[in-house]
């Protein structure tokens, strides 16, 4: 036995892991086609360009955190709580960006199917985030065993 204790999971451990992996699998699929297609961005002016090229090291950070905290719940391992907060942390302060950065610029406004991705990224952000954290904070003492 690989140490794997999968009955001993909290409940929702699973979708909320297979959640984290899909976010990572979907931001490494954002960041290949941003840039080597004009396929995801919403924006050709150089504003929107300059800003959305900051976001490839967070969202790594992001993505991997994720992907940490998602093997954590998968085997029932104490990692899972650090890294689910950290990913869900950086969760909510990416999609605090882009939100802060479309409604400043009146990006919400264009009706795109680029933008109609941008903002599923967004409500991503801001749901799996906080669900994120809030999950593995009120079981931490189950990942303790």
């Amino acid at each position: 036995m690989d140490g794997t204790r999968p009955d001993d999971a909290p409940r929702g451990a699973r979708a909320l892991a297979m959640a984290l992996l899909v976010a990572a699998a979907g931001t490494l699929a954002y960041w290949v086609a941003f840039f080597s297609s004009d396929l995801v961005q919403a924006a050709s002016d150089p504003c929107y360009l300059v800003f959305e090229r900051a976001f490839p090291a967070a969202d790594a950070w992001a993505a991997i955190a994720g992907t940490v905290a998602a093997i954590g719940l998968l085997r029932h391992r104490p990692s899972a709580v650090p890294f689910g907060v950290a990913a869900g942390s950086a969760y909510v302060f990416l999609g605090l960006m882009d939100v802060l950065y479309n409604l400043e610029h009146g990006m919400y406004a264009l009706r795109t199917a680029e933008m109609a991705y941008e903002t599923l990224i967004n409500v991503v952000c801001l749901t799996l985030g906080p669900w994120t954290m809030a999950y593995v904070w009120r079981r931490r003492r189950s990942f303790d065993r």
